[in-house]
């Protein structure tokens, strides 16, 4: 299979480290006329929160952090219904939090910034008990970014940088702002949409990738390059069922989350993986651990439909 019926972006299947299909097709930006290939960047949206749990997990490791302290303990600031929150609760989405419609008049496409976000999120009540109840939160993600930030005194790009992305090769791989270079520009209705703004939000969705880097990247934390065996069993670890969140029809579907992945299925097989989108970028990182396979889905038109990528794409993953 070359193409994929009417996709922009790229795509990036591999089977025991070999290349099984890497298409790419559609345009990365459609004034220069410049088309997407395995070397374009694209925003990950939510796929970047593995890298969250990762940067939190590296502190654990160094006893700089505890996953069952309350985030009070570095977030001295923090309103007094998040005081006894646990970065463990944070990162498996069952801090009680809410996602971002949960803040009334929020706009994905105006979020206006980290600070003035967050104090107008700190007066929406929790949903639910804390440690209680699995939902989706990326705002919890955005607070276990800020405790890495505190705890380390460095930017939260830096800290990746320093610690992830060089020490495993991810020389296409950056934090926030668009890279200058190779750069896919987002596109709803095939108008292109740009919101700096929420993709600076830092843990949250803020990262920028190619197919490759993020093949070497799962390669990397499946071989004990980045983490140790203990945390590696922590974030794969399901701590909370999903309940249907994320696909009852398949072709993948999410069965509970560790941290920063779901684990599920794809068409009946073990499946660990994650999904994104924000404002013009969907996202799919999925590993297959029966068969080593690693499927990477970068996408740059949000009105682009995941699932039926994945079921064109399904036949020859399985095949392989």
């Amino acid at each position: 299979m070359e193409t994929i019926d009417g996709f922009s972006g790229a795509i990036l299947v591999t089977c025991r480290g070999v290349t099984v299909m890497q298409p790419s097709a559609g345009m990365a930006d459609a004034e220069t006329g410049t088309v997407c290939t395995s070397d374009t960047r694209f925003q990950i949206a939510s796929v970047s929160k593995q890298f969250t749990a990762s940067a939190v997990m590296l502190l654990a490791e160094e006893g700089r952090v505890g996953l069952n302290d309350p985030i009070a303990h570095w977030l001295t600031d923090c309103p007094e219904t998040w005081r006894a929150l646990t970065l463990h609760q944070l990162l498996s989405h069952t801090s009680g939090l809410g996602h971002w419609p949960e803040l009334p008049g929020f706009d994905v496409n105006r979020p206006g910034d980290v600070r003035t976000f967050l104090e107008r999120f700190s007066k929406v009540p929790l949903r639910s008990t804390p440690g209680s109840t699995w939902h989706y939160s990326s705002p919890g993600y955005l607070l276990a970014a800020r405790v890495v930030e505190r705890v380390t005194g460095q930017r939260y790009a830096d800290l990746l940088d320093e610690r992830v992305f060089r020490p495993l090769g991810m020389t296409s791989t950056s934090v926030g702002a668009a890279p200058v270079e190779l750069a896919a520009r987002g596109y709803r209705e095939s108008r292109r949409v740009d919101v700096p703004e929420f993709a600076a939000m830092p843990g949250t969705g803020d990262l920028w990738s190619t197919v490759g880097d993020l093949a070497l990247h799962t390669a990397a934390f499946n071989a004990g390059q980045l983490l140790s065996a203990g945390s590696r069993e922590a974030m794969v670890t399901q701590y909370a069922p999903m309940a249907g969140a994320w696909g009852t029809e398949g072709p993948a579907i999410a069965d509970g989350y560790g941290y920063g992945y779901a684990l599920g299925t794809l068409s009946g097989h073990p499946l660990r993986f994650h999904i994104g989108d924000n404002p013009g970028y969907q996202s799919f990182l999925g590993w297959l651990p029966a068969r080593d396979t690693t499927i990477v889905i970068l996408c740059n038109n949000e009105e682009t439909s995941l699932d039926d990528v994945l079921r064109q794409l399904a036949p020859v993953v399985l095949d392989a």
